[in-house]
C-alpha cells in the first residue's frame, strides 16, 4: 500500500505565531501517524514552503488550517479538511485522520485549473480576473475574509504609525511649519510618510477583504470603493462594509454577466468588471458614507466615553477578551478595534489592549521564575522562552499552558490581562503602534508606568498560577511538559 501524502496550507491574521505553531504540530503528528506531509505558509513574509500543482494533484488530502486566504480554489476536486489555524494547532491528529480514513468532503464540482500558489504568470492587465466563490459558503467565510483584509492592513498601520509616533520625539507640534520654536523638518517628513501609510489602512482592508471573497476584479473595486469610504470620514467601519460590499457584489455582477458569449471573456475582464463595479459599488459607497461615518462617530464616542468614565469597567472587558483565546476571534475583536481607533487618533485603546496582549506570556515566565517546582525542567525553559515572546507581543506562546489545563489557566490569564489593561487606563498610557511590545517604548507616552502596569497584571497572574501548580505537585498531579506543543517563533 502507497504511503499516504497529505498537502496543507496555514495562516493567521497577523502571520507571526498560529501560521506556524499549526505548521509544527501538522508535521509532528504526521510524523507520529506515519504519514507524508507537505504545510505552505501564509505569514506576515508571504508565502513558504509553497505547494506546486503537481504536489497538490498527487496529494491523498487538503488540510487547510487558516483564518485568512490561502487560495483555496486550487484545492478543488481534492478531499479537504477546512477549519480556523488554532484547530490545526489543537488537534492536528483528528484533522490528518480525516483524510486517512476518507471521510474528508470533496471540495467543489470539479477539478481545479492547476495553478499553484507561487504560479506568478502574467493573466493580463488585471492579473487573475476569474471571479470565484471558492467551494460554497460557510458562516466562517466571513471571519475569514474579514481577518484577510487585516492581515494585509497591519503592516501599513504598524509601519506607519510608529513613524507618525517618532515625529512627536521633537515635540508634539513638530511637524506644524508655523510652530518656529518646535518645527522640525525631518519630523514633518515623519508625519506625512507615516500618515500617509496609516491614510491606506482603510482602502487596503476593503481590498483585501473583496479579494478574498471575488479575487482580482473585487480588489480593484474594494479599493476604490474603500479610498471613497475613507475620504468620507467613515473610518474603519467603512472599510469593513465596503470591502464585503464589493466582494460579494462582484460575485453576483459575474453571476448575471455568466452568459455573456465567450468570445466576450477578455472585454468582460478588461473593460465590463472594472467600468461597471466600479460605478455600480462606487455610487453605492457614497451614498451610504454619510451613515457610515455617523456611525463610526457614535461608536468612537461610545469607547471614548467608557475610557473617560470608567477605564476600569473598559480595561476589565479588553483583558478579558484579549487573554480569552490569545489570538482568536474575541481576542482580536478587541485588537482590531484598538488598530481602528489608531487611525483616529485615539491611542489610549491600543495601550490597553497591547497591555492585555503582551500579559499572558509573562504570567507563565513569572510563575515558572517564583515557583520552579511547580514545573518540571522543560515546561519551565518553555516559560522562560515566554519572556521572549511576551516582550514582542507575541501572545500565542501562552498557548500550550492553557491548553494543558483551561479551566485552571484561561481564568487567571484573564484577571492579570484585565489588571494591567486597567493600571494602563489609569495611568493614562498611549501606544501609538499596534505591534512590537517593548521594542515601540521609545514612542509609548508614560512607557515607564506602561511598563509598570504590564509587570503588575504579570506578576499577580504569575503569583496566582504558580502557586496552584505548587499545590498540584504537592498532591501527586503533575502537569505534563508542553515543550513539544511549543513553537519556536521567527
Amino acid at each position: 500500500m502507497a504511503p499516504i501524502h497529505i498537502v496543507a496550507a496555514t495562516g493567521c491574521p497577523t502571520g507571526i505565531a498560529h501560521t506556524f505553531m499549526a505548521q509544527e504540530a501538522l508535521q509532528q503528528a504526521a510524523e507520529r501517524l506515519g504519514v507524508s506531509i507537505k504545510v505552505e505558509t501564509h505569514g506576515q513574509v508571504g508565502i513558504e514552503n509553497a505547494l506546486t500543482a503537481e504536489e497538490i494533484a498527487a496529494a491523498d488530502g487538503v488540510i487547510i488550517a487558516a483564518d485568512k486566504d490561502v487560495n483555496a480554489a486550487r484545492f478543488d476536486g481534492k478531499r479537504v479538511v477546512d477549519v480556523g489555524v488554532k484547530a490545526g494547532i489543537s488537534r492536528p491528529e483528528a484533522l490528518i485522520q480525516e483524510i486517512i480514513n476518507g471521510t474528508a468532503p470533496v471540495r467543489g464540482k470539479r477539478p481545479a485549473a492547476p495553478v499553484a500558489a507561487e504560479d506568478t504568470e502574467d493573466h493580463g492587465l488585471f492579473g487573475d480576473t476569474t471571479v470565484q466563490s471558492g467551494g460554497g459558503f460557510q458562516a466562517r467565510d466571513l471571519y475569514k475574509h474579514l481577518m484577510n483584509g487585516v492581515s494585509y492592513m497591519l503592516p501599513f498601520v504598524v509601519g506607519g504609525g510608529v513613524l507618525v509616533a517618532l515625529s512627536f520625539l521633537w515635540g508634539i507640534y513638530s511637524a506644524d511649519p508655523e510652530h518656529p520654536e518646535q518645527y522640525n523638518e525631518f519630523a514633518a517628513m515623519l508625519k506625512t510618510i507615516g500618515g500617509t501609510a496609516m491614510g491606506l489602512m482603510v482602502p487596503v482592508l476593503s481590498a483585501f477583504i473583496a479579494d478574498s471573497i471575488g479575487k482580482r476584479p473585487a480588489l480593484v473595486v474594494g479599493l476604490i470603493t474603500g479610498l471613497i469610504a475613507s475620504n468620507g470620514g467613515t473610518g474603519f467601519l467603512g472599510g469593513i462594509i465596503t470591502g464585503f460590499l464589493s466582494g460579494y457584489g462582484m460575485l453576483l455582477l459575474a453571476k448575471l454577466l455568466d452568459r455573456l458569449p465567450r468570445a466576450l471573456a477578455g472585454l468582460k475582464a478588461i473593460f465590463i468588471f472594472p467600468v461597471l463595479g466600479t460605478f455600480i459599488f462606487g455610487s453605492i459607497t457614497y451614498l451610504i458614507a454619510s451613515p457610515m461615518k455617523g456611525i463610526n462617530t457614535s461608536l468612537q464616542d461610545f469607547l471614548s466615553g467608557f475610557q473617560d468614565s470608567n477605564p476600569i469597567l473598559l480595561g476589565l472587558i479588553i483583558g478579558a477578551m484579549c487573554a480569552f483565546d490569545m489570538g482568536g476571534p474575541v481576542n482580536k475583536a478587541a485588537y482590531v478595534t484598538g488598530v481602528a481607533l489608531l487611525g483616529d487618533g485615539n491611542f489610549f485603546f491600543m495601550a490597553a489592549v497591547s497591555a492585555a496582549c503582551i500579559t499572558p506570556p509573562l504570567v507563565t515566565g513569572f510563575a515558572a521564575l517564583f515557583f520552579r517546582k511547580g514545573f518540571d525542567a522543560k515546561t519551565r525553559d518553555a516559560a522562560y522562552v515566554n519572556f521572549a515572546l511576551g516582550a514582542t507581543h507575541i501572545t500565542e506562546g501562552a498557548i500550550p499552558f492553557a491548553a494543558r489545563n483551561p479551566l485552571l489557566v484561561i481564568p487567571i490569564l484573564m484577571v492579570s490581562s484585565a489588571v494591567s489593561a486597567i493600571l494602563t487606563f489609569l495611568f493614562q498610557v498611549q501606544v501609538p503602534a499596534p505591534h512590537g511590545g517593548f521594542l515601540v517604548l521609545p514612542v509609548v507616552t508614560n512607557g515607564l508606568q506602561w511598563v509598570a502596569a504590564i509587570l503588575a497584571g504579570s506578576i499577580l497572574g504569575g503569583l496566582i498560577y504558580g502557586y496552584a501548580m505548587q499545590r498540584r505537585i504537592n498532591t501527586q498531579q503533575p502537569q505534563p511538559s508542553v515543550e513539544n506543543e511549543k513553537e519556536v517563533l521567527v
